[in-house]
């Protein structure tokens, strides 16, 4: 099975990351047949809600450590990434994430994107940007202080402090806790559900309660930019040296 598997159920594209052996960590490639995924399922007239899933123990453990060095040596975000952030924002049809297990870094960024997030009972979900160095994507900086509040999404894009599947759900980025075993099933019921509304009652609404679009990529831009200044600065290198050391 490759590292992103693509598959169809009635009207549901599914999007399952599916690297366990790394943690289900991106590579850039994995971001690029992600955003092609979703690019497609928005053309799909017959695709009415998209799932994003991952394995039973872990969601995604954000970027690859090889792909991360290499855009810090680079310095600056990979096209992929940004292209995959682009098209998460810009996505016309319903997202739901089916969450279980770690979701680090754009693992919990993207969650920001969905409109329903099922978590498991074992899922946590962690930021360690700023503790790296650098600072939060895929347009956190603006989603995460509306959604939770500025207090709380600084201890999470901030601080770090990570949260569990029922802190989540109390903070507004989580719909529904269930047992990890469960999580599938439930988030296919839950994009079942979506795509028996009508369509283009969804779309229209969904605009309107998600505002500008262009403000949101704007901002990821921004972070994109920032994100390349940080990881140039002597503070990011001694951090993320610090981090690949433990790593070996």
């Amino acid at each position: 099975m490759p590292d992103i598997f693509i598959s169809n159920e009635g009207p549901v594209r599914k999007i399952r990351i599916n690297r366990p052996e790394k943690k289900n960590a991106l590579t850039l490639a994995m971001y690029e047949a992600m955003a092609a995924a979703i690019e497609d399922a928005n053309k799909a007239d017959t695709v009415k809600c998209v799932v994003i899933g991952g394995t039973p123990d872990v969601f995604c453990a954000g970027n690859d450590l090889n792909d991360f060095i290499a855009m810090a040596r680079v310095g600056g975000l990979a096209d992929p990434i940004i292209k995959f952030l682009h098209t998460l924002a810009r996505c016309e049809k319903p997202l739901v994430a089916a969450v279980s297990g770690a979701a680090v870094g754009v693992g919990t960024t993207m969650l920001l994107h969905c409109d329903q997030v099922i978590a498991g009972d074992n899922a946590v979900l962690l930021t360690p940007f700023v503790s790296l160095g650098l600072l939060p994507e895929a347009g956190s900086s603006l989603i995460a202080p509306r959604l939770m509040g500025h207090a709380r999404a600084f201890s999470l894009l901030v601080m770090g402090k990570p949260l569990t599947a029922e802190e989540a759900k109390g903070a507004g980025i989580v719909n529904m806790v269930v047992p990890a075993a469960g999580v599938d099933a439930q988030a296919l019921a839950v994009a079942r559900e979506i795509a028996a509304l009508p369509p283009e009652s969804v779309t229209a609404a969904r605009r309107l309660m998600r505002g500008s679009v262009e403000e949101i990529v704007a901002r990821i831009d921004e972070e994109a930019e920032s994100f390349k200044i940080r990881l140039a600065s002597p503070e990011a290198q001694k951090a993320l040296a610090a981090f690949l050391n433990r790593k070996r």
